[in-house]
């Protein structure tokens, strides 16, 4: 499912903006960040592939994703997607500061939490703090933070609390029963905008994603596509196997 927001008033329509939704998630947050892009109109998604599809078949212009975390890595969904079911290219990248908090009900106290609902990687993200501070919790899981604030608002229970970012306690008006308890505070997102469009002109200080299919399985072969960056003196910050969900043991 895919929800809109309208565009700032006064300006001319354009096709909407696709993001991982609802309101006060990382993604819509680092989406308006951007300024040519804070005022478009919007397309809530309820996934980061039904983003991509959007742009895919023509629904939205253009999609921010969330492609890699400095504390889980890859967000496979994303990179798969991009890889194997669509047509797209990215056009920029931006990085996002990530700090969760835990988010109640008015009123309600963190001696009351009994469930914890948030997406799985923010609560990894947030162990320690989970461990000395609320240990015997359990845990709900829904698509985004924002959707699990969204959920405390809606029940307004006060054993029920959700991890998220402040501008979703905002949205949804909670309270931040505690902030900054993420476990690394230097963690940081990349997000990416990609589109049907042709990637900008070369600044010199580019980066480069690209998928890379051999067939040919020998000792060897690796290296011999790494020879070749080495040689143009192109360097390689991440270099990631995904299966190829054809064969066992098939990876591009």
């Amino acid at each position: 499912m895919a929800h809109t927001h309208g565009a700032a008033p006064g300006r001319p329509a354009q096709a909407p903006v696709a993001f991982l939704g609802p309101a006060g998630t990382f993604t819509e947050q680092a989406l308006h960040h951007q300024d040519d892009l804070a005022d478009r109109e919007l397309l809530a998604c309820d996934s980061m592939v039904d983003a991509l599809f959007a742009v895919n078949e023509g629904t939205a212009a253009a999609a921010v994703v969330p492609i890699e975390n400095a504390i889980e890595g890859t967000v496979n969904a994303t990179v798969d997607t991009l890889a194997f079911d669509v047509d797209l290219l990215i056009q920029r990248e931006m990085l996002e500061p990530v700090s969760l908090n835990l988010l109640l009900a008015p009123g309600a106290t963190v001696e009351q939490v009994e469930r914890i609902v948030s997406i799985p990687v923010a609560t990894a993200q947030c162990r320690s703090w989970l461990r000395d501070h609320l240990p015997a919790v359990t845990h709900d899981t829904v698509n985004s933070t924002a959707e699990a604030a969204a959920r405390v608002a809606e029940t307004g229970d006060p054993a029920l609390a959700a991890i998220a970012n402040r501008r979703a306690a905002e949205v949804y008006g909670l309270t931040v029963g505690a902030s900054g308890i993420e476990d690394h505070p230097e963690n940081h997102t990349r997000f990416v905008l990609v589109g049907r469009e042709s990637v900008p002109a070369p600044t010199g200080h580019d980066k480069t994603s690209i998928v890379v299919f051999q067939r040919a399985d020998r000792p060897g072969s690796l290296l011999s596509i790494l020879q070749e960056f080495a040689a143009r003196g192109i360097n390689l910050t991440l270099l990631l196997s995904r299966p190829t969900k054809m064969a066992l043991g098939d990876y591009c």
